[in-house]
């Protein structure tokens, strides 16, 4: 650019300009080539003008200046550009396709096993798991009542039911198999299922099935499709 004439080295050095600007997001190396040229080529464009400008005091003050003032631009410009680099979001890595075809779909799958139900014919007297009494009394074919030692009394059962595992849960049927008395002994809740059978225990909750051949539930479900206390 120092031996071109200043007014096509001029030129030659806006597109370098231009090409730092176009190329930082595309191809970096032309874009460092361009930064590079606009350094170096920078003073060959001054010493050009100056030189057509007749080449004396007052021309290299002139060129001086003119160096001060496009390397403050430069400087000024290569901060924008590096500023937005570093803003710009990072392009997040595509996975490839055999990772894609090895990731797990869905959520993890959970395995349900059941605790099978212990089922007892109560007798008069007998023993909960924490060591306390309890009482049956029968008032009919089929039918009692349970009275614990904490003053709980369970009305309208048969004889047949069964403490679930840690002792939290009393299950016991209803008159003719008409379905479940469950009593939640930690909240002291008493629910009496009707048309439900207890398929089993899921640590210590209890899952109940419609029918002895109907798809076991929680019982959080079975209360939301509606229940009799």
């Amino acid at each position: 650019m120092a031996l071109l004439p200043w007014w096509m080295g001029l030129p030659l050095w806006l597109l370098l300009v231009l090409g730092a600007v176009m190329f930082r997001h595309r191809i970096e190396h032309y874009a460092e080539l361009s930064r590079r040229g606009l350094y170096w080529g920078l003073p060959g464009v001054l010493f050009a003008a100056q030189r057509a400008w007749g080449g004396g005091p007052l021309t290299w003050a002139a060129a001086l200046l003119g160096a001060l003032v496009a390397y403050s631009l430069l400087a000024l410009m290569e901060s924008l550009l590096d500023r937005r680099v570093r803003r710009a979001p990072a392009a997040a890595a595509t996975p490839e396709w055999s990772e894609l075809a090895l990731a797990p779909i869905g959520p993890p799958a959970h395995i349900i096993e059941l605790t099978r139900v212990a089922w007892s014919e109560a007798r008069e007297a007998f023993t909960d798991p924490d060591g306390e009494s309890v009482r049956y009394e029968a008032r009919g074919p089929g039918r009692g009542r349970y009275v614990f030692a904490q003053g709980r009394v369970i009305e309208r059962a048969s004889p047949r039911c069964c403490f679930g595992p840690g002792g939290r849960w009393f299950a016991a049927r209803l008159p003719g198999d008409r379905g479940e008395i469950l009593w939640d002994r930690r909240s002291d809740h008493l629910y009496r299922l009707a048309g439900w059978v207890l398929s089993g225990w899921e640590g210590e909750q209890p899952w109940l099935a419609r029918g002895e051949e109907g798809v076991p539930a929680p019982l959080h479900e079975v209360l939301g499709r509606g229940r009799s206390h």
